[in-house]
This record gives C-alpha cells, sequence and structure tokens, in this order.
C-alpha cells in the first residue's frame, strides 16, 4: 500500500491498513513479523506457550462445544457482497460507544485472571487498549486491582505509538451475593475513571468444562488471580470477620473471593435493575448495560426496564452447551429492538470478516476476547498490540477491497452487504435412541 495515498489525508483514525505494509517491509531491515495471526496458528502458538492449565482455561468451552461450534458455524453460513468501484480512498474506521469516539468498532472483552496467561495480568492488556485507542472492558474476576488497570489503561493511551490512543474503559460486573461488596467494586471503578458498567447474566455459576473439572483447573482455587477482590477493603473486611489472613490461606481467600462472585446464587431482573439504580446513582448516571442477552423476549425486557444497551453474547460457547448461536440470536434481536436500544455482539469473533458480519446483521459494536488472549499468551503487551492491530488492519483492508467507506455503511446497509443463502437449516427431530 502506497504510504503516500489520499486515504490518510482524510483519516482521523490511523490507518491501519498500512500495517500490512509494516511488515511486509521487515525482512529488509532483517527482521521478522512479530509472529503469524492466522488464528488457528496463532491458538497453536499460544498453546505451546501456556501451562496446560493456562490453555485449559482459555480454550475450554461448556460441555461438548457445540455452542461454540455453532458460532463459528453461524459466521461461515454469511457472506460478504463486495462493491466495486467504490471511492475507498475516502475511508475511515472511526465509531461512537456510549458517547466516546473510538478508533474502530472493535473492543477488547472482559476476561478473568490474565495473570494464567501473563505474570502482569490485565495491565499490559489495558495499556495496549488505550495505546490503540479501542475500548476496554475489565473483568470483576480480573488479576489485577481496578485502580492499577485504570493507571496503565492511561499510561497506554498516554505513549501510543501513533498518537491515536485514548483511555476509554469500562468495568464488567459479576454481581456479588454481597451487596455492601457491590457498592465497593462499582465505587472504586467509578473512582478510577470506567464509564460505563456491564452487568454479565450468563456466569453467577461456572458452566460444566471438562478439561477444567478433570484437572482441578481453578486458579482461584489455587492462591492465583484474586487480586482485585483482595485489594477490595470490604471485602477485606469480610476475610478478617472469617478469620483468614491471605498472606497465609492464599488458597482460603481465593475462594472465598471467588466464591462471592461466581456464587450460584441466581440474579433476578429486580435485582438487574437494582444494580443499575446503584451505578446509575455512584456514576452520576453514567451508561448500564446487559451482556448474555439470546432470547427475544430477554431483549425487550431490556429496552422496558430502561438498561443502556446489550451484548448479545453465549459467553463463546463457555457457559451453555447447545445454545442458539450468537449471531443468530443477533438477527433476532436486532429485528425486535435494534431502533430502541445499543446493541453490541459477543462470542466467537476471530477475523475481520467476523466483525463486519456482526456490524452488517446489526451490532453497533464487537467485542473481541481470545484473539488478545493468544497475543498476551505469546508476547505480552507487544503481543496484544499485534494482535488487535493486525485484526484492524484486516478490517481496513477489508473495507477497502470491498467498497466500503465507513462503519456506518456497513451498518446502514445491514443484510444488503450479505448473502444468506445458504442459511437453510432447520431444526430436525431427532429419534430418542440417539
Amino acid at each position: 500500500m502506497d504510504p503516500n495515498n489520499k486515504n490518510k489525508n482524510i483519516r482521523t483514525t490511523p490507518q491501519y491498513a498500512m500495517y500490512q505494509r509494516h511488515n511486509f517491509w521487515k525482512s529488509n531491515t532483517g527482521e521478522n513479523p512479530l509472529f503469524n495471526t492466522d488464528p488457528g496458528k496463532l491458538e497453536d502458538q499460544a498453546k505451546a506457550k501456556l501451562t496446560q492449565n493456562g490453555w485449559y482455561y482459555a480454550s475450554s468451552n461448556a460441555g461438548q462445544s457445540h455452542t461454540h461450534t455453532a458460532n463459528r458455524q453461524a459466521f461461515y453460513r454469511h457472506r460478504i457482497i463486495p462493491r466495486m468501484l467504490v471511492d475507498t480512498e475516502q475511508r475511515d474506521t472511526k465509531t461512537t460507544i456510549f458517547g466516546h469516539e473510538v478508533n474502530a468498532p472493535i473492543g477488547f472483552a472482559p476476561v478473568g485472571i490474565n495473570k494464567i496467561y501473563h505474570p502482569q495480568g490485565e495491565l499490559p492488556v489495558a495499556s495496549a487498549a488505550g495505546g490503540l485507542g479501542l475500548p476496554y472492558c475489565l473483568s470483576t474476576a480480573g488479576s489485577q486491582p481496578i485502580e492499577d488497570v485504570a493507571k496503565s489503561n492511561e499510561d497506554g493511551a498516554a505513549k501510543s505509538k501513533d498518537g491515536a490512543g485514548s483511555a476509554v474503559r469500562f468495568f464488567q460486573l459479576y454481581m456479588p451475593h454481597d451487596d455492601e461488596l457491590t457498592r465497593s467494586l462499582l465505587q472504586r471503578a467509578v473512582d478510577s475513571g470506567y464509564t460505563a458498567c456491564g452487568l454479565t447474566l450468563d456466569t453467577w455459576q461456572l458452566g460444566w468444562r471438562h478439561d477444567d473439572v478433570a484437572t482441578s483447573n481453578y486458579a482461584f482455587y489455587h492462591g492465583i488471580g484474586a487480586d482485585l477482590g483482595l485489594s477490595d477493603p470490604v471485602f477485606q473486611k469480610r476475610l478478617r470477620e472469617a478469620g483468614i489472613d491471605p498472606k497465609k490461606q492464599p488458597n482460603e481467600a481465593g475462594a472465598m473471593w471467588i466464591d462471592n462472585v461466581w456464587h450460584g446464587r441466581a440474579h433476578t431482573w429486580e435485582k438487574a435493575r437494582w444494580a443499575m439504580g446503584l451505578w446509575k446513582e455512584l456514576s452520576g448516571g453514567k451508561p448500564f448495560y446487559l451482556k448474555g442477552i439470546q432470547s427475544v423476549d430477554d431483549a425487550k425486557k431490556c429496552v422496558e426496564y430502561g438498561f443502556d444497551g446489550l451484548v448479545v453474547s453465549n459467553h463463546a460457547g463457555r457457559q451453555a452447551d447447545g445454545a442458539i448461536a450468537s449471531l443468530d440470536a443477533l438477527e433476532k434481536i436486532v429485528a425486535a429492538v435494534g431502533d430502541k436500544t445499543y446493541v453490541m455482539y459477543d462470542s466467537g469473533v476471530r477475523s475481520a470478516s467476523d466483525v463486519f458480519k456482526a456490524l452488517a446483521l446489526g451490532a453497533q459494536f464487537v467485542w473481541v476476547g481470545r484473539l488478545w488472549i493468544w497475543g498476551l499468551s505469546i508476547m505480552g503487551e507487544t503481543g496484544v498490540d499485534h494482535a488487535i492491530r493486525s485484526l484492524c488492519a484486516e478490517l481496513d483492508i477489508l473495507m477497502n477491497v470491498g467498497g466500503f467507506q465507513s462503519i456506518e455503511q456497513i451498518k446502514k446497509d445491514g443484510k444488503k452487504n450479505l448473502d444468506s443463502g445458504e442459511k437453510t437449516y432447520q431444526l430436525m427431530n431427532i429419534p430418542s435412541k440417539l
């Protein structure tokens, strides 16, 4: 790609497509690209770097992985229809989310226990997100204090390579069964500059993941990854009340923390509304959304009860095995409430074409998880940046060769940009003997 092309004169975001040229040129200076970002090869490289338990936790899905498989099949069924002779030199990847203008419709999905992927946990991830100018969402199951992650996000934005960094960060709530603890966590997030909160609905208990169960693979029960909780003043009080010394009894302390978060107690719509009210009270009315919506009826309730948005997600197939593909749920939910609330997408995204398809089917923003986990596992912050910068470059190039000048064009024309002719499947009657 010619670095003097006219696109650079109209862009408000980095020319991500130039990252292709950057890597093509490297061998001329005796260098190699950092690592292959083909999703399958990326996974292989991460697997070689991680411990067995690190790999199991990152890669395991619920049950027989049927939901995970359904996610990938749904993407495969849809095809992009490229448009020719469009002036894509007039091209930009910018979009907005909850009032923030960001460089691409791609965010860092909340993922817990990052210390099993890298010694610094969430810090390099938040820093990379800040440097890229993309939204970062911290999980309640994070393995670094809320405040430290916020600072890393700010530092990453400040040291951005291309001057395009920005520190946009949200907090993902796994709601404890202890209301005082919930208040403390949300207050810390507000005080640390997190500007939206998403309540995850499908994980008050972990799904059954065979590899993890078979290897007792639960880091919190082995003294790893509870730092976000251990740094909380209310939880510290709970530890003292229980007579647990976190330094001498790290396993017991970690177990007590995560048993407050993935506690097995089902939430209700009333409790979700309570959490929204609490966040609004503490934050001065900042956005509160629900993550894990798959049912049209639930999406309608989300609108009825006044939530600021929703994420169509099946937790990437890690919670309910045999569930509907997230992309199929997206189509139905957008048809029902897409003009009434801010609809986001999560689950199974492995490429720029996946991002494009989710946008075309009505998502206004797309969250990505495992791709940056693999980058983190391979090469820390540099690996995270390479994996997600490559994804942004792939999207920029796809828009260029496919005839799309803006993210809004993809969303505006929606299904006109896709061929779903292969979508002729139906639920079949299966003999009971099977």
